[in-house]
């Protein structure tokens, strides 16, 4: 009996020691247990990515005609379903020169999913956005920043980098001062900021701090020296 409780713990630990490296794939923003992903540039540069999730929404339009004012171009991950609800406001991302991205159909946790829900997920999302927009989405930004199995599939299947990011501004929460004071205070040159031009697949959700935050994000960085770059520039170099 003894080798059999042996074999018992043996096994237990190696369960846990699975579930263990399974929620650190999952979560880190540098593993690549669950597919290719990054979540930062290589920092040669004075450069910056500016990124916006959940989009696109009623507020996106406020929001693009301040980064066309400041001259500032940034990544859009979008929502398959947000796309469908809000077409005319996804070409207008493009025909303004940012960068789009796929951020699933439906906006939901993709942990413990299965390989199918997951496929269906990104597929559905890539094959809208294509449909409305004309563009080819090239990276990938799951919802809530949660990987699983069955990612690393689609991503090959599709082409699909996934990005993680440098710092999240926790803009569906805090006033507009908290997240501008934590975005800017964990800004590195080649760094990825997320924020949100959504609020999930919710309709005219109020982005309102988000915009004002980023109002006093980009003339705080600009007088540190950083120039914005969509993600795609942030990493060819």
């Amino acid at each position: 009996m003894r080798p059999l409780a042996l074999a018992g713990v043996t096994a237990g630990a190696v369960l846990g020691g699975v579930s263990v490296a399974a929620a650190y794939g999952s979560v880190s923003k540098s593993s690549q247990l669950f597919g290719p992903s990054v979540y930062r540039g290589p920092g040669r540069r004075r450069t910056i990515g500016l990124t916006f999730d959940d989009g696109p929404s009623e507020g996106t339009l406020a929001l693009l005609d301040y980064l066309a004012e400041q001259k500032v171009w940034a990544t859009f991950f979008m929502c398959g379903m947000n796309v469908k609800r809000l077409p005319h406001i996804a070409g207008r991302v493009v025909a303004a020169g940012h960068q789009i991205g796929n951020h699933t159909y439906s906006h939901p946790n993709l942990t413990f999913k299965s390989c199918e829900f997951i496929d269906r997920e990104v597929t559905q999302a890539q094959k809208i956005i294509q449909f409305e927009t004309g563009i080819t989405p090239m990276v990938l930004r799951p919802p809530f920043g949660y990987r699983w199995t069955g990612m690393r599939a689609v991503q090959q299947k599709l082409s699909l980098l996934g990005v993680m990011w440098t710092v999240i501004g926790l803009d569906w929460r805090w006033p507009a001062r908290r997240i501008a004071e934590r975005v800017l205070a964990r800004s590195s040159p080649g760094g990825i900021i997320c924020l949100h031009d959504g609020r999930g697949v919710q309709s005219r959700p109020n982005i309102n701090e988000t915009l004002a935050a980023v109002r006093q994000i980009v003339p705080a960085l600009r007088d540190k020296g950083y120039e914005f770059e969509v993600i795609s520039d942030l990493l060819a170099y």
